[in-house]
């Protein structure tokens, strides 16, 4: 039983100013067995007022509410009664996740774009699945993300001649990243930090829905000397520039002549995971060999253990977020625990140990 929780079972506050979300949400999470339901509100007000009385493990929270909206009730909460949110949001708010994922939520549910029964069956094992994840997190872990003044981009200069590392194209090494719950903001972080004059490429493989992606990747832009954007297929891999998979498909790499290029795949039905974090790294481990770099960040499932492991058999070097500041630990303990793990690592250290593995 998880501190906090009475009867074994997971206690649920929703916030949401649509009556059918309300309702919708609720028996969801009753239908289970594993959650109870101790409180439904319109809005921020209401929802504060309520956590005068009672203490809920988790918080489901919709962005767009009358009298207080979320970013304000969000900034409140972590401020005041941390407590483990969700946050529920529509396309309309999709360039507002991340801006709420900064301020101390833990995830994000996209809302379906119609309310047919079958729309709003399809998020219901993915809200039960991450709800059951992040209502156990230690609130310390979910305060708000420092980010780096924004600087502008740098076109990264050339290595000196004779180096020590043998080049691939213009690239000495590429590193890639994969994460899930609690990603972006710790992805945004780390970016946000490392500079952007060595001669290295970064990829990025966050569990995300589609059209999300591509606002994910416009706010690291914001924030990162790197050059920022979504991977584009067959477009040509170059050092400072940062490949974000989109939601809904798979990036991999293909040497074509000396250059790398970027191969974008879309989904099947059995992927377990999308992006995928082990075809990423696994791509990476074929085509750089040594010179890849995998960085596995806070997430639930395994998703990245198979790629960390070839990354390691191929070379490389691997470094894993540590259990102190990973939101949900998952992912670098599978890791970890298969022993393909070089070094594990604070979230507010990673970003100085990757570039001092590129320098």
């Amino acid at each position: 039983m998880k501190a906090g929780q009475s009867e074994g079972k997971i206690k649920v506050l929703v916030v949401d100013d649509s009556a059918f979300y309300r309702q919708t949400f609720s028996e969801m999470f009753r239908s289970t067995g594993r959650f109870e339901v101790i409180g439904t509100v319109h809005d921020g007000v209401e929802a504060m007022r309520f956590l005068s009385k009672q203490k809920p493990d988790l918080i489901t929270l919709d962005l767009e509410m009358p009298k207080m909206d979320g970013f304000t009730f969000l900034r409140w909460v972590m401020t005041n009664n941390p407590v483990p949110v969700i946050v529920v949001s529509s396309r309309a708010d999709k360039a507002n996740v991340f801006k709420a994922l900064e301020l101390g939520a833990a995830d994000f549910i996209a809302k379906p774009s119609h309310w047919a029964s079958l729309e709003i069956m399809k998020i219901r094992d993915v809200l039960l699945t991450k709800a059951e994840a992040v209502a156990g997190v230690q609130v310390h872990k979910l305060k708000p993300v420092q980010i780096a003044e924004p600087a502008p981009p740098s076109v990264p200069e050339a290595p000196p001649a004779g180096g020590s590392i043998q080049r691939v194209g213009s690239i000495d090494r590429i590193v890639v990243i994969g994460a899930s719950t609690g990603g972006p903001p710790a992805i945004t972080k780390i970016l946000s930090e490392l500079p952007g004059d060595l001669s290295v490429a970064y990829a990025v493989a966050q569990h995300m829905p589609p059209v999300f992606t591509h606002y994910f990747a416009e706010r690291l832009g914001k924030v990162s000397k790197l050059l920022v954007g979504e991977a584009r297929d067959g477009e040509v891999v170059e050092a400072g520039h940062v490949y974000v998979a989109p939601g809904g498909h798979h990036i991999l790499f293909d040497k074509i002549g000396d250059k790398i290029h970027i191969v974008v795949r879309p989904e099947s039905e059995a992927d377990k995971y999308s992006p995928s974090v082990d075809i990423l790294m696994k791509s990476a481990a074929e085509i750089f060999g040594h010179r890849a770099i995998g960085v596995l960040l806070t997430g639930m499932g395994k998703d990245g253990k198979e790629g960390m492991s070839q990354i390691k058999k191929n070379g490389g070097q691997t470094l894993a977020e540590a259990e102190e500041t990973a939101i949900v630990f998952g992912m670098p303990r599978e890791a970890i625990l298969e022993g393909v793990v070089d070094k594990v690592v604070m979230l507010y250290e990673m970003s100085h140990e990757i570039a001092r593995r590129c320098s």
